[in-house]
């Protein structure tokens, strides 16, 4: 039976997917059927850019095990930075990368 139990979330990040980067502006979150994990239920977790079409997309199937293990793992490293004084979302100027030829 499926569950019916999605959510989405707007987020801000990178995921890549074949040989590319993209920009991630949501994730889709949802409890239900995974499609490959052989589990009758997954937590399934579609990080995408709508914008960008299909393609555009890293999909996660996790047992409920390892999402929870998952979550806990993600709260510790966050705790720690922000033990530290490092946790912060402070944007980094690109530089463009040095051609070997010019040296």
């Amino acid at each position: 039976m499926c569950t019916m139990i999605a959510q989405q979330v707007k987020i801000t990040g990178r995921g890549k997917s074949g040989p590319e980067w993209f920009d991630v502006r949501e994730a889709n979150v949802s409890y239900d059927h995974p499609y490959d994990l052989p589990l009758e239920h997954a937590l399934n977790i579609d990080f995408v850019n709508e914008a960008m079409g299909p393609g555009a997309r890293v999909a996660v199937e996790l047992s409920v095990d390892a999402a929870r293990q998952l979550v806990q793992t993600i709260q510790a490293v966050l705790a720690e930075a922000d033990q530290r004084g490092v946790l912060e979302d402070c944007p980094v100027i690109a530089v463009p990368a040095r051609d070997p030829t010019t040296a």
